[in-house]
């Protein structure tokens, strides 16, 4: 509802304009004015109530209480009733904070802001002195919902699965230690992403993944067609367990990157182009012939271990070479885990360490939900690639 130019003119006459939006100015007064017109408005309806219901009560003064909003500190003015049963809907009778400031203080921290750099921002625009105890109290309220969305049921069937891992250092016992969050990104048959879930550990093997692909076959997770993995320490043993028929393949950005770290930086531009024969092969023969060209080629003398690493890991990379292109880009862009890996990365080096596994997981949630928009659109190839994936894995690809 728009408000009428008549009124805001009112409010406006005789003021300086920088003082509207200031501290304790028009803005200020206007919210403290409309609160405690709502709150006397909702005490009018309990007395109300309560006449009506044959008890006896009355209006017993005001007290002062000190709220947060979401840009500044109000002094409200609360009525009170004689029988002290009057609980304000609008701020309760135990709150000091409006709902909106908690907002703001999550979203804050969502977009990677550390707990001293919330509490300058809010010292510097809007005069408040937040102690880090309650901006720790308000981000903490969302370990509740960071459960159930670990434990939220999943989609039946996905047919790519990206599978990663960023290092954090975390206090444990004491000590601060590097830890592997590892990321389970899926895509869905229409192309939208979606997080199956977050896991810490410190070190990874076949007995945590067998833990990690229980608990997605838990949640209702049918089948995997593919898992993108970047060399994971016993994880094709453990999804086989669990999904027997899921392809597994090897991340093929990663292991060029690995590649590169064998390389001096001025060698890496010409090997990278000398490596496309082996992964752009019509097929895995022909891919196995690129490699063993390199291999006895300048670049492939000169580094032998890059050879090495690709026939290590050459079981998963053969699948690469049956599927179509449309299926190969997406695989081999990895641009949606690697987005997201992106904006987790950024918040975490804000912080240095995390106290607790509990604080790391609150801080990744909330950066994951505050960019949902942005990496969970379906990729530009997939309308290609679903017919591709419908063809090659026929009842399996579920749509």
């Amino acid at each position: 509802m728009a408000i009428e130019k008549e009124l805001l003119d009112q409010l406006l006459s005789g003021r300086d304009p920088e003082e509207i939006f200031a501290k304790d100015g028009l803005l200020d007064d206007l919210k403290k004015a409309l609160s405690e017109r709502i709150l006397n408005a909702e005490l009018d309806e309990h007395l109300g109530e309560e006449r009506s219901e044959g008890r006896v009560n009355r209006r017993n003064g005001v007290s002062k209480k000190t709220v947060l909003t979401g840009t500044s500190k109000v002094t409200l003015d609360i009525p009170r009733d004689r029988s002290g049963t009057f609980d304000p809907k609008l701020i309760a009778r135990y709150q000091r904070r409006f709902p909106d400031f908690d907002e703001k203080i999550i979203s804050m921290y969502a977009r990677g802001m550390s707990v001293r750099e919330i509490r300058g921002h809010l010292e510097e625009l809007y005069g408040i002195d937040v102690s880090a105890d309650l901006i720790s109290t308000i981000t903490d309220a969302v370990l509740e919902a960071v459960a159930e969305w670990q434990n939220r049921p999943l989609d039946a069937c996905y047919p790519l699965v990206f599978f990663d891992a960023i290092r954090v250092k975390i206090r444990d016992e004491g000590f601060v230690r590097n830890k592997a969050v590892y990321i389970a990104l899926g895509i869905l048959p229409d192309g939208t992403k979606e997080i199956l879930g977050i896991w810490i550990e410190q070190t990874e093997g076949a007995k945590f993944w067998l833990r990690v692909m229980n608990e997605l076959k838990n949640r209702g997770v049918g089948d995997i067609l593919i898992a993108v993995v970047d060399g994971l320490k016993g994880f094709p043993e453990a999804i086989n367990a669990v999904f027997p028929q899921t392809v597994v393949q090897t991340c093929i950005v990663h292991l060029i990157r690995n590649s590169m770290g064998f390389a001096s930086w001025k060698d890496r531009k010409a090997i990278a182009q000398s490596l496309r024969g082996v992964y752009r092969a019509t097929n895995a023969e022909a891919g196995l012939v690129a490699l063993e060209a390199f291999e006895e080629g300048p670049w492939g003398q000169k580094y032998p271990a890059i050879a090495q690493s690709w026939r290590r890991h050459w079981e998963q990379v053969i699948p690469f070479f049956a599927f179509s292109e449309p299926i190969r880009r997406i695989i081999y862009t990895t641009n949606a885990i690697e987005a997201l890996n992106s904006k987790l990365r950024r918040a975490v080096r804000t912080r240095g360490h995390f106290p607790s596994d509990e604080a790391a997981m609150k801080l990744l949630y909330l950066v994951l939900n505050h960019a949902a928009q942005e990496w969970k659109r379906a990729p530009r190839e997939w309308f290609e690639a679903k017919t591709q994936f419908a063809v090659i894995f026929g009842d399996r690809f579920v749509v």
